[in-house]
């Protein structure tokens, strides 16, 4: 005689489609690291009207859909500074971010995209209405998009081939 009762309270498993839907939304983006040849960072700085104006960040912004985190990285120097890149970006870390201004996580894949050459026009998109070479000391001081510690992780990470994972901005 088969005495078991079926369950009640067992969640049926979603098809993978459906279970799929359920997942947090990421938003993914990348952004590139260029030196000049005194460890000077290029930025940009936001204009009026973007949602970090008057904010300091690296070139890059989100992936367009089926894109790759490197060909974003490529695509969005070129639209914001006018730079097109010849050789291959190396990966020189990622930062996972809660939450950023209320739109949920956010992963930015960081990309190094060598020396930038002593003379180097910069054709701004109008995202941003500044642009300059800082070295990190001058950076203490500055309205930052992308904060002090995580340049300076991805500094020490361009310089020694190494590669910095970060949370919140903050290695560890």
């Amino acid at each position: 005689m088969d005495t078991t009762v079926p369950a009640t309270d067992v969640q049926r498993v979603l098809p993978r489609d459906e279970w799929v839907k359920t997942l947090p939304q990421t938003v993914v983006a990348s952004c590139v690291l260029l030196l000049d040849a005194e460890d000077r960072f290029l930025l940009l700085r936001y204009a009026d009207g973007q949602p970090a104006a008057g904010l300091w960040g690296l070139p890059g912004g989100m992936l367009d859909h089926g894109e790759d985190p490197a060909g974003a990285a490529r695509r969005e120097l070129h639209e914001e500074t006018g730079i097109c890149l010849e050789g291959d970006l190396r990966f020189i870390g990622y930062d996972h971010r809660a939450d950023v201004l209320g739109t949920g996580p956010v992963l930015d894949f960081y990309f190094h995209g060598g020396r930038i050459p002593a003379g180097q026009p910069v054709r701004r998109s109008s995202e941003h209405d500044h642009h300059g070479l800082f070295a990190l000391a001058a950076l203490e001081s500055m309205p930052l998009a992308t904060g002090l510690p995580t340049l300076t992780a991805l500094l020490t990470a361009a310089r020694t081939g190494t590669v910095v994972c970060l949370r919140e901005g903050l290695p560890g």
